[in-house]
């Protein structure tokens, strides 16, 4: 598959943002209670480290990124203890729980369990088109990439949620009717080389995720 000029360090900030909302929003829901005072980003991330050690390392290996494009998760902060605000909540669900006055209704749990929920579903299909995006700018061929890519999914959907809210396959229909069909339709401005590359890597990632 030809590989697209994009530099890595840019994909890599485009995979690892919506991880770190992934993240975030991980640590809230296990709290149980979705009471920001009791959310612990830190030992969240120690509590799942081999699951987040697996997902970097799935990514480094199909999006080939460098060193330096790694790092960028260090850099970002999204796997170091920090406060989960409502504010950054209100970012990942996309805002669509609107912004009432007075601004710090939102803490109400109900409405930061809803944001939690919105932003997991928003979050991990933004994941799963960065990806997409990467390896097909790496030049990763579709069926080794959509193997690593559906065993990277199926981890960060765990990780935002464990009651199976987010299935890989929930997901990828969320990707495929907002992302894909956005590259593939006819007046997309997307180049041959990109719309061949994502067509493969949804025809194949529908078929490893019965979707």
């Amino acid at each position: 598959m030809e590989t697209l000029p994009v530099p890595g360090e840019v994909l890599a900030r485009t995979v690892f943002g919506p991880l770190g909302g992934v993240v975030e929003i991980g640590a809230v829901n296990l709290t149980g209670t979705w009471e920001l005072a009791g959310v612990s980003v830190g030992a969240f991330v120690a509590l799942r480290r081999d699951d987040v050690d697996r997902i970097l390392d799935g990514i480094r290996s199909v999006c080939r990124f460098t060193d330096d494009a790694m790092a960028i998760i260090d850099e970002l902060g999204y796997l170091r203890e920090h406060q989960v605000s409502t504010a950054v909540l209100l970012l990942w669900s996309g805002a669509i729980t609107g912004v009432p006055r007075p601004f710090e209704q939102l803490e109400d749990p109900r409405l930061v369990r809803r944001m939690c929920r919105v932003g997991a579903d928003l979050q991990l299909t933004s994941l799963l088109q960065a990806l997409v995006t990467a390896v097909i700018a790496a030049g990763t061929g579709a069926r080794q990439g959509a193997v690593r890519i559906a065993e990277i999914l199926e981890i960060a959907s765990d990780l935002a949620d464990t009651t199976d809210r987010s299935a890989p396959a929930d997901v990828f229909r969320m990707w495929r009717v907002t992302h894909l069909s956005a590259v593939l339709r006819p007046d997309s401005d997307a180049p041959e080389t990109g719309r061949a590359g994502f067509r493969a890597y949804g025809q194949t990632l529908e078929e490893l995720l019965g979707a």
